[in-house]
């Protein structure tokens, strides 16, 4: 008797751990998955409301850009236009071309009139 007591209790015992708890194991799970579903749809509509930021900011530097890149081109005309008076032999236009190389803005390469004779190079003996 006291065996079939022992069977009983033992076999209770089986069907109780064998048994799934549902609320307990599942919770953590489900409130893992609701806090990477906000945070991913948070983080989702941040960068679109960047994105649209982003792109309003873009247009409205179009036209300053296009305002730029005009006063770049007369730029470009005024000192090609300079230069060629420069290798006229104009004096005045001499000295700006000369001004305009020294700080860098001048045309690409010095002008007739203003560059550097070559210097000899002389083979090493």
């Amino acid at each position: 008797m006291d065996n079939e007591t022992n069977n009983d209790i033992h076999a209770g015992t089986e069907e109780a751990a064998s048994a799934p708890v549902a609320t307990q194991s599942n919770l953590p799970l489900i409130i893992t998955l609701v806090a990477l579903i906000t945070y991913f749809g948070f983080q989702t509509v941040s960068l679109l409301a960047e994105r649209s930021n982003l792109g309003l900011i873009k247009n409205s530097q179009e036209t300053a850009l296009q305002e730029a890149q005009k006063t770049q081109a007369q730029f470009r005309t005024i000192v090609t236009k300079t230069g060629e008076l420069a290798d006229k032999g104009h004096v005045g236009a001499k000295m700006v071309m000369e001004g305009l190389q020294r700080q860098g803005m001048g045309m690409g390469g010095p002008t007739k009139a203003s560059a550097p004779e070559k210097a000899e190079v002389k083979p090493a003996k």
